[in-house]
């Protein structure tokens, strides 16, 4: 770790995974810049442009299954971002393994049924609306292009999760000018302080 960490403060075996969207998260984008700062880890997929909800999950459990296989009872904090929230709903909603979660920060869940991306994102289709076993926070903003803010509320409170509304931040992703996003990763660090 190059810079202080303010999630690995109180725990420092904490295993934070990244959980990029559709298409992959580039290196300018704050997930990115996440794991170069602090060492968090990409859940990698197989196919980042014709996602398969299923294929995701596994993926996910699989690496959690690989922290098991290392350690004794690793303690793990998802962070997703677009897509990655969906995978963290429908992970959350099938997976043994949802006790290794701390928690889950959910940077701007897309709206997966809207008509101009079903297609494409059919598998994550309908949208996984179960509570979530461990605390969260989604973080939403008022001008996303991929989900209308009443939408993004109405999944986060189905998620039980806790909601953060930003103004005008677009995507919440490289284009949105968050650069390493030191508010973001202090989000988190309350999260599991508090959560």
């Amino acid at each position: 770790m190059t810079l202080h960490d303010p999630c690995r403060a109180g725990s420092p075996r904490l295993h934070v995974l990244v959980l990029p969207g559709w298409q992959n998260s580039g290196p300018t984008h704050w997930q990115s810049r996440w794991e170069a700062l602090y060492g968090d880890v990409r859940v990698e997929q197989s196919d980042w442009m014709h996602p398969l909800r299923g294929d995701w999950m596994t993926r996910l459990d699989e690496a959690i299954g690989e922290l098991e296989a290392r350690e004794e009872s690793p303690q793990v904090a998802l962070v997703a971002h677009s897509l990655g929230c969906q995978l963290a709903a429908g992970w959350a909603a099938h997976s043994r393994k949802t006790a290794r979660v701390r928690a889950a920060l959910l940077v701007a869940p897309p709206d997966v049924e809207r008509d101009e991306v079903r297609g494409v994102l059919h598998s994550f289709v309908p949208i996984v609306r179960q509570r979530l076993p461990f605390p969260s926070l989604a973080v939403i903003s008022t001008d996303d292009p991929f989900c209308a803010p009443d939408r993004a509320r109405g999944m986060a409170i189905e998620w039980g999760s806790q909601v953060l509304e930003v103004r005008e931040r677009g995507h919440l992703n490289s284009d949105s000018g968050l650069g390493d996003w030191p508010e973001g990763r202090q989000l988190l660090a309350d999260l599991l302080v508090d959560g």
